[in-house]
Formats: C-alpha cells, sequence, structure tokens
C-alpha cells in the first residue's frame, strides 16, 4: 500500500544493504574514520569488514564521528518537500549525532509547517535495532500510520535483546569503556566481559567469566532464556572476523531451541565494529522484556 511518508533509518543499525534495498528503505550513512581517511558506512555495500579489522588488528585505532546538522538538512529537505519522514534513529545515549538531527527537524520545520517529521529514538544500535527496523517497516508496507510506527517501536523497543563478548579488551580501553589498569589485568588472566544493551540505551558489562568458551556458553544460555517465538523468528548473530567461530555459535543456537525458525550470520559493521574490536561476537533477537536496567 503506498505511503504519503518516507520510512527511513541509520547505518548504524547495521541494516544489511541486500535488505534494505529490497525493502526499499532509505538508510542515513555515519562516518567513521581509519588511518587518516573519512568513510560513510553503507552498511557492506562497499566496505570490507574483513580488511577493516584486519587494520585494528595490525594496530589501526578508528574512530567515529557526528554526522553534522547540515547533513540531515542535506538529505531531508528535498524529501519533505513532497512527504512527510518517519526516522527510525540509533540510541541518542551513545553518541549526541541524535541532537543534530533534531536541530535539523526544528529548522526544517520552521520552513515546511505542514510537513511531519518524526523522529524515534529506539535506545538501541546494531542488529537488534534493525530487527526492530525491519518489524517496524513490516507494519509500513501494511499501511501503517507515521504515529502507529512510533508507537510500535517505542512499545517493542526493549524487547530486541543482545548479549556480546569481546575477544580483547584492548579495543574497550581506548573507547574508554574500561580502565587501562582493568584492561591489562583482564587479559592477563584472560578475563572475557558478557556485555548487554541496557534499557538505558547503554551498552552494560553484566558479568565476565574465564576463557573464550566459556563466554560464548554464556552468550548462548543467555539467549535459551531469554528468547519468546523462536520459531517465528530470525536471530542474528554479529561477528567481527571470527565467521568460523560465529557459524559454530549458530549450531549451538539450533541445538539448545528447538523450533528456532532461522539464524543469520552477518558482520559488524565499521561504526559499531571502531568500539568493540575484531574478534566480537553478538547475538541479538526478539525476546522477553530487556532485565538489564543500566
Amino acid at each position: 500500500m503506498p505511503q504519503n511518508y518516507v520510512f527511513m533509518t541509520d547505518s548504524d543499525s547495521d541494516l544489511p544493504f541486500d535488505i534494505a534495498d529490497a525493502r526499499g528503505i532509505q538508510v542515513i550513512q555515519m562516518p567513521y574514520a581509519i588511518d587518516g581517511k573519512e568513510y560513510m558506512d553503507d552498511n557492506g555495500r562497499t566496505n570490507d569488514p574483513h580488511a577493516f579489522f584486519q587494520k585494528m588488528r595490525a594496530g589501526s585505532a578508528p574512530n567515529t564521528s557526528l554526522l553534522p546538522t547540515e547533513a540531515y538538512l542535506e538529505i531531508w529537505e528535498p524529501i519533505l518537500k513532497e512527504k512527510d519522514i518517519l526516522f527510525i534513529a540509533f540510541s541518542s545515549k551513545m553518541s549526541a549525532t541524535l541532537n543534530n538531527a533534531r536541530e535539523a527537524r526544528e529548522i526544517l520545520l520552521k520552513k515546511y509547517p505542514e510537513r511531519k517529521l518524526l523522529i524515534v529514538d529506539t535506545l538501541l544500535i546494531s542488529a537488534p535495532m534493525s530487527l526492530l527496523v525491519i518489524r517496524a517497516h513490516d507494519l509500513y508496507l501494511q499501511g501503517a500510520s507515521m504515529e502507529e510506527i512510533e508507537q510500535f517501536v517505542l512499545d517493542r523497543r526493549f524487547h530486541f535483546l543482545t548479549w556480546m563478548t569481546v575477544d580483547d579488551l584492548v579495543y574497550l580501553k581506548r573507547g574508554g569503556r574500561i580502565s587501562p589498569t582493568k584492561a591489562f589485568f583482564g587479559s592477563m588472566l584472560d578475563i572475557k566481559p558478557i556485555i548487554s544493551m541496557g534499557k538505558n540505551g547503554l551498552m552494560v558489562n553484566v558479568g565476565q567469566v574465564k576463557g573464550r568458551k566459556k563466554a560464548l556458553r554464556t552468550i548462548v544460555d543467555n539467549v535459551v532464556e531469554n528468547i519468546e517465538h523462536p520459531e517465528d523468528q530470525e536471530i542474528v548473530i554479529m561477528q567481527a572476523d571470527v565467521e568460523d567461530e560465529a557459524n559454530r555459535v549458530r549450531d549451538a543456537l539450533f541445538e539448545h531451541i528447538p523450533g528456532l525458525k532461522s539464524v543469520r550470520v552477518q558482520a559488524i559493521g565499521p561504526v559499531i565494529g571502531a568500539h568493540c574490536g575484531p574478534g566480537t561476537i553478538a547475538i541479538c533477537f526478539e525476546g522477553k522484556l530487556n532485565p538489564v536496567e543500566g
């Protein structure tokens, strides 16, 4: 059913470009830089995740930056001349980028007061967000209004969950997520953090275990405990240049979750990957109300 508004999201959703293309979802690309050169994250269309993480393994330290207000104005104004916009955004708690989007919204609505531009904060990032975006876009295709989809996202965002672990604490140290002392002793003792997305819109360290194998078993166990209706959904495993290991995690999910419909293994994008580093594995799914307050 044709709609009188445009459905949009951003690349920090890690929504694969082929899914976005097939659905006709417009995706605003977020910037990152590595080795002194800036790029835009196009969710795998041209970016090579393997090459990116190999550079990190060799010592490159990528960084991310805010998309400026002017970029949102440039993207949105041509659309807003003809149609309203619904923008499903990544967590406002993880970046000030959303402040720039809101500033652009205020500027444009003064110029086009007859239009609507709704910005919805998912309080999510990466695959949990993309799974929610896909569910919301299903409603769009069914003819739901902007306000109905906004309410759906706000009502359901705490049911899209992730459990993850990283392989090397140095990347969390670089991003200021843990102290240098904790990173040093954690690496010495082979301590692996268990991380989840909290309802506060931030990544939260919910525990730690000794050894990689135990960390992967732990995140699988958390999925088993919290998933709902596995027969009706697709789990997404995000991996940072460890596809073989991610495939073994996929096999474990099928083994421990009867009736599981589908598991998709996907590369972590460079914006998220810049902060978690190579070796990261995250399992993302729809489930019970998020137990992690943050």
